[in-house]
């Protein structure tokens, strides 16, 4: 079962500095010319804890993780950060305009805590794995400030929307902290100390199981801290504070949720001839061009070309080729493919995702791009947004640009539900949720389902 619990939030205290100058993005995706960004926004701008600067000099006693810690602790005692009174969730929303299109989408969820799960006792379910290198990171990290400044990002399986209507409820009872970020999307946050309100929530959560669908890297850092906890304590408090997650949750059957896709770029394949090629796939695809021979038919042709890509195609999976040179082209999966022969070593559910068509099928098999060359980015390079995986086949930086239909939710839960997971860079759950909106001081003891009133 799946144990939320409130708990007291750090978060900045607006009186002394706007929201919009100190909260980041996630720290796996700010760039390089982002922090500099949030240290130039203000002097108390998370980046300096979060995402700290390495300098040359750095020591074991001055470095990005001391230097974070302290940032913590000062601003606490000049109360930059304030912890609320009295244990709450925190319903939060975020509205967007999803990318590349004219739709506006609201997304709610909300923030507390969920108990740190071992995989296997079936309760939180990944759907990716993760690499060392950032586990590292993040737990020295956690090490230094004792605290979750940003949030994982859960999905459970509520068709009733019976959380989603408390929540409704909870945030018609007074007006929201607001603000709107970098990418224009407008973030809201309402407390919820209502006993009985938090009550029915942990009740209607308590046979859930959770889907990471954001944070695989951070969830599977709190669980070693949560292992380093319990060794360096000697005993298994099951109230520690370690063993608990600032975790945002949202409903899989919100129609807020967006998974955008990630498209991919071919580069450094030797001898590279694009009829060849094709010709080498056609075993699995029929293709279609739309062909262009100035600027006005080519935009004519992408508008016809993206309707098609996006569309049904009388049911066909479908998956956009572009080599530059005058066409764009759909590869549709013919109808007689036999996936299950092709494909015999992957699972049904895997074999439904066209980005596994596309690694095993186009790079794998008609580009001899296989795994280890994928992980080690030698022929493949992603990109979010379709018109600049076009540039970059444009200005001559790659030979192709292969571009996908998003997955969707349901596709994720069943894999990840299944013990299974996606290829990487699969899903690009968006937006983003913004770190520094609240903060779990992972210290001291988490009030238990017996008395949610007191205090972590």
């Amino acid at each position: 079962m799946a144990e939320i619990q409130p708990f007291r939030a750090f978060r900045y205290d607006t009186n002394r500095v706007p929201l919009d100058k100190v909260l980041t993005q996630p720290y796996d995706k700010i760039t390089p010319a982002m922090q500099e960004q949030y240290y130039a926004a203000s002097p108390y701008n998370l980046i300096a804890i979060e995402k700290g600067r390495v300098v040359a000099n750095d020591s074991p006693e001055n470095n990005v993780y001391t230097r974070a810690g302290q940032k913590v602790r000062e601003w606490i005692a000049q109360k930059i950060l304030v912890q609320d009174a009295a244990p709450g969730i925190y319903v939060y929303s975020q509205e967007y305009l999803v990318p590349g299109t004219h739709t506006r989408k609201t997304r709610i969820g909300f923030i507390a805590l969920g108990r740190v799960e071992d995989y296997d006792a079936q309760v939180v379910f990944r759907h990716e794995r993760t690499l060392s290198a950032p586990k590292a990171d993040r737990i020295e990290l956690l090490r230094h400030i004792h605290a979750q400044t940003g949030q994982l990002f859960m999905l459970y399986d509520d068709p009733a929307r019976r959380v989603d209507t408390l929540l409704e409820e909870a945030s018609h009872a007074s007006a929201p902290q607001e603000l709107r970020d970098e990418f224009g999307v407008t973030h809201r946050l309402w407390p919820v100390t209502d006993v009985a309100t938090i009550r029915r929530i942990q009740n209607a959560m308590a046979d859930e199981k959770l889907i990471i669908a954001d944070g695989h890297h951070r969830y599977e850092t709190a669980l070693n801290f949560r292992n380093e906890s319990r060794a360096a304590a000697g005993v298994n408090d099951p109230y520690a504070a370690a063993e608990f997650a600032m975790m945002t949750f949202v409903n899989a059957h919100s129609k807020g949720l967006t998974i955008l896709p990630t498209h991919r770029l071919v580069r450094n394949v030797a001898n590279f001839d694009f009829d060849k090629f094709r010709n080498g796939v056609a075993q699995a695809f029929d293709w279609y061009s739309y062909p262009f021979q100035n600027p006005e038919e080519r935009a004519s042709a992408y508008a016809e070309f993206r309707k098609d890509l996006e569309g049904t195609n009388h049911g066909r999976r479908a998956i956009g080729i572009y080599p530059g040179g005058g066409a764009f082209y759909i590869f549709l999966l013919r109808r007689d493919a036999d996936l299950e022969a092709m494909l015999a070593d992957v699972s049904e559910a895997q074999r439904g995702l066209d980005v596994v068509l596309l690694h095993r099928l186009i790079l794998e098999k008609g580009l001899g791009i296989g795994v280890e060359a994928v992980a080690a980015e030698q022929n493949v390079g992603y990109e979010r947004e379709m018109d600049a995986a076009l540039a970059a086949v444009d200005r001559g930086e790659t030979q192709l640009a292969c571009l996908l239909n998003p997955v969707r939710v349901q596709q994720v839960a069943d894999i990840a539900l299944a013990g299974d997971v996606l290829p990487q860079k699969s899903t690009d759950f968006y937006p983003k949720l913004l770190s520094g909106i609240a903060i779990y001081h992972v210290d001291g003891r988490v009030a238990g389902r017996a008395d949610a009133r007191s205090s972590q």
